[in-house]
């Protein structure tokens, strides 16, 4: 595979991908940089913030939903890049000090958002991991929030196989991918070891093919591990960055593959801290918009 910069912007943190079908545009945020970005027609526009921000997810109603550590908000597309009009949405995670970090919507247009303890200080800077305070929450599209895990360390990936029965979501800290069976009233069920330990690198970020088999970013790995619906090895996918970060499918087929990544402090690779994108000869599925 063939991989290339989508933009020559290099990024601390760069995540949360996501393909907006209906326009041909690429989402994703630079969490220590307190950046939101869009990509389409080969122009980058983007938003700054003060705070760190974990995703960029467009809405039905022709808004997006940022997810910053203060909160979920309604972001103006149409604000400026540098004074970027929002409005709160909820508060999803009651805990002081914890901060957003994987959001993704499901088929109904719900944010499923995972969070953890802030480890970024107010210039970007790494701060130490000290607890497993995050959570899983659900936000509807009126902007009810369920709370569905506690006591997290860090959550990511959020994918829900086709029959709708389950989420997969991983925790870094565990380097594991676990699954969860939805109940009919949309609680989650004890939790099942779906994907084990690898060598290479902790479960970052997610995205599933048109198959069924999910695309992991493996953190610290260099690559990416294509893991089959029972959760076993597929095979794994080398990458020119040592720190993927996520993943999602695009382009015309929904056969390009977006990658973001992290530049480390040191011994960084030449193309660490861009986003970066190949063919990959196989269908993916759409990104989901929220539904509010």
């Amino acid at each position: 595979m063939k991989w290339l910069p989508v933009c020559d912007q290099r990024f601390k943190l760069a995540e949360g991908p996501f393909w907006d079908h209906t326009h041909q545009a690429l989402y994703w945020v630079d969490i220590a940089g307190f950046r939101a970005l869009r990509l389409n027609e080969g122009k980058v526009c983007f938003w700054q913030f003060n705070e760190p921000v974990s995703a960029f997810i467009p809405t039905h109603a022709g808004d997006a939903l940022v997810t910053l550590a203060s909160g979920v908000y309604r972001l103006d597309l149409d604000s400026p890049s540098s004074q970027p009009a929002l409005r709160l949405l909820c508060a999803a995670d009651p805990v002081a000090g914890n901060r957003a970090n994987e959001a993704r919507c499901d088929r109904h247009g719900r944010l499923w958002l995972g969070t953890m303890q802030n480890n970024l200080d107010d210039q970007g800077g790494d701060l130490p991991l000290e607890r497993r305070s995050g959570g899983l929450f659900r936000i509807d599209g009126q902007a009810s929030v369920t709370p569905l895990l506690a006591g997290q360390g860090i959550v990511n990936t959020l994918l829900w196989p086709a029959d709708g029965a389950s989420v997969l979501t991983a925790d870094t800290l565990d380097g594991v991918i676990y699954r969860y069976p939805i109940h009919a009233d949309h609680s989650l069920g004890e939790r099942q070891l779906w994907a084990a330990e690898h060598p290479r690198g902790a479960p970052d970020g997610s995205a599933m093919d048109a198959q069924g088999f999910v695309w992991n970013a493996r953190w610290g790995g260099g690559c990416l591990i294509r893991f089959a619906p029972d959760g076993s090895v597929d095979r794994v996918i080398e990458l020119p960055v040592g720190h993927p970060t996520s993943c999602v499918f695009g382009g015309p087929q929904m056969s390009t593959l977006f990658v973001t990544s992290a530049r480390p402090a040191e011994g960084a690779l030449e193309l660490d801290g861009y986003v970066i994108q190949a063919q990959v000869g196989i269908e993916g599925m759409e990104s989901h918009r929220f539904a509010g």
